[in-house]
């Protein structure tokens, strides 16, 4: 009995050290496997990550096509939701198509290409700039180059406030670009064009800026009445006690006219002072 049950133990797979050395193997070849795939995982998502991308790209450019095409449509709304789209999307490619909605046949297709042009920026600069030549849609061009915060505009708006059609919207042009303006408003002060000083005056009383104060206080010895004093009522706009000092003076101008001017303006500004 003792012999069988010792033949049945014998009969039991023996230990196989070799066995376990090729367990260990196949472990190493499966680690090393999933290591060289997990490189080309990565680089197989960064693939589709650029593809991604390229397609986005390609999205955008579509939709431009798409709303330069409509500009073509004889219905104003849809022309002005094209150019509102167009400013949106802020691409260099959008400028040329909303520089010619500048001459649509429709004022309010015109005024939002005024705004998506600003909204553009810097990209549409140059051609607003040369478009400065186009008598029929100057008045435009300079109104968006004044939502434009950049230098170029700058020496162009100038140059515009010799012309007596479109002095109006070249100050407010200035007007809105504000700070960036007074330097050059500031220069013009001493410009030889009388017209050209008096505008400059308005502009800076406009945007009301202490830099502009000292500047505005020497043209109060304008030898044009007028000039002393629109610079009377540009220092009170800007409300420094600098300026209400310095237009005391003209209580005693030799202009009836800036003499009345002045004494109303002291009265507003000494009522002002009180309330506040």
């Amino acid at each position: 009995m003792v012999d069988d049950e010792k033949k049945v133990t014998d009969l039991s797979p023996p230990e196989n050290p070799e066995s376990e050395g090729d367990d260990a193997l196949t472990d190493q070849v499966s680690d090393a496997m999933a290591m060289a795939e997990a490189p080309a995982t990565e680089e197989a998502t960064a693939i589709d990550q650029t593809e991604e991308v390229v397609l986005d790209e390609e999205k955008v450019k579509d939709e431009i096509e798409i709303q330069i095409d409509l500009l073509k449509d004889t219905d104003w709304v849809v022309r002005r939701e094209a150019v509102i789209t167009l400013g949106e999307m802020g691409d260099e490619r959008c400028v040329e198509p909303l520089l010619r909605a500048l001459r649509d046949g429709d004022w309010q297709v015109r005024e939002a290409a005024v705004e998506a042009l600003g909204m553009v920026g810097s990209p549409a600069v140059e051609g607003l700039i040369k478009r400065l030549r186009d008598w029929d849609s100057r008045r435009a061009v300079i109104r968006a180059l004044g939502k434009i915060k950049d230098e170029r505009v700058l020496d162009p708006l100038v140059a515009q406030l010799r012309s007596d059609e479109f002095q109006e919207e070249t100050t407010d042009a200035l007007v809105e670009l504000g700070e960036p303006a007074i330097e050059k408003l500031v220069a013009s002060l001493r410009d030889k064009d009388e017209l050209i000083r008096k505008q400059a005056v308005i502009a800076l009383g406009r945007i009301k800026n202490e830099k502009a104060i000292d500047p505005l206080i020497e043209m109060l010895q304008e030898k044009d009445w007028y000039i002393r004093l629109t610079a009377a009522a540009a220092l009170e706009k800007i409300g420094d006690e600098r300026g209400r000092e310095a237009i005391k003076p003209l209580m005693k101008d030799p202009d009836l006219v800036v003499r009345m001017r002045v004494e109303r303006i002291l009265a507003a500004w000494k009522k002002r002072a009180a309330n506040a």
